[in-house]
């Protein structure tokens, strides 16, 4: 391939259909056509003498040259735009609305400062809430369904964290915050007083907060390493529910230990750690390459940064509440 003859205006159609990964979306992205978008791509494989995008029924998959190239044109794109872009951005001014998905308890820790910031700074943009109830959103995120997803993703991250595609993915993500988990329990219930075995802990009725009503999860891993098991009596997809159904009979559950205050039922709870090794949870924001460096998204993400660290170190100032 000669350089030289290279048309620079093909790399931004390989760009466009490696972020998006599908040629509908991308020549909507480039207000072009989709044959143009495919022609563009045939006169690219006869230049790199490679398939590069291969089409598959769910978009397109791209070769191992394509994974190769990628982050250079990227790269390289976004230096060039971000040279002639408009250098000021005012916020007051923007119009738009953010799809973003998270768990309800999530939500009613982070949604009314959101709302606060929007209403002082940003009195043009508009939030749609849609119900996570998946620990994958990036297809959510790659079909452009959300804008970003807050959550606790592990396998996700881990993958991304361990370099599995990290460099090529079209998903960026950041951590907000990192806690541990914690058993809550009615301040009546029988345990409440006494400490907490691991015993005591599987002989008692569970609930367990589960988006996609499987009888199974974190815990019930870790009980399975020390080969032990609990009953599960309630399965439910809301920590609202969970939090109120706990407080209200001799059900215990676990909950990241900063959710707790968003079930909205502190003053009938208490926590107390767990009688066995849990890992960390971690909350991260998730979201696409094509909005990384978009003014309004940005502004999103730094606000939900800065919402995260406020509202933590609020909830500090109630932990005696559930101190046991």
């Amino acid at each position: 391939m000669n350089f030289l003859t290279l048309d620079l205006n093909l790399l931004r159609v390989f760009d466009a259909v490696m972020v998006e990964q599908n040629l509908t979306r991308a020549a909507d992205k480039l207000a072009m056509t989709q044959p143009a978008v495919s022609n563009a791509l045939k006169r690219l494989r006869f230049s790199f003498s490679d398939e590069l995008l291969i089409r598959t029924a769910h978009g397109v998959k791209p070769t191992p040259r394509a994974e190769t190239l990628w982050p250079a044109i990227r790269q390289a794109l976004s230096t060039l735009e971000a040279a002639i872009a408009p250098t000021s951005f005012d916020m007051a001014k923007a119009q738009t609305t953010f799809r973003m998905a998270m768990a309800d308890a999530t939500a009613a820790l982070w949604m009314p400062a959101l709302v606060r910031a929007i209403e002082r700074d940003a009195p043009g943009i508009n939030a749609r809430m849609v119900p996570l109830t998946t620990r994958e959103p990036r297809p959510l995120l790659i079909r452009g369904d959300i804008d970003i997803a807050v959550g606790f993703f592990p396998g996700v991250v881990a993958q991304m964290i361990g370099g599995q595609g990290a460099a090529r993915s079209p998903i960026r993500h950041e951590r907000l915050y990192s806690g541990h988990y914690v058993c809550v329990m009615s301040k009546d219930h029988p345990l409440a007083k006494t400490e907490l075995t691991l015993d005591a802990y599987c002989n008692a009725s569970h609930l367990l907060v589960s988006f996609s009503g499987r009888a199974h999860g974190l815990v019930d891993e870790a009980l399975l390493q020390m080969g032990r098991e609990r009953r599960i009596l309630l399965t439910v997809n809301q920590f609202f529910t969970g939090g109120k159904v706990v407080a209200n009979s001799d059900l215990i559950t676990v909950l990241p230990h900063h959710l707790i205050a968003s079930t909205g039922m502190t003053d009938a709870l208490i926590w107390k750690e767990l009688p066995f090794a849990m890992p960390e949870v971690h909350i991260d924001m998730l979201w696409h390459e094509r909005d990384a460096r978009n003014p309004a998204h940005k502004w999103l993400r730094d606000n939900l940064v800065k919402m995260t660290n406020d509202t933590l170190d609020a909830q500090l100032g109630h932990d005696k509440q559930l101190d046991t």
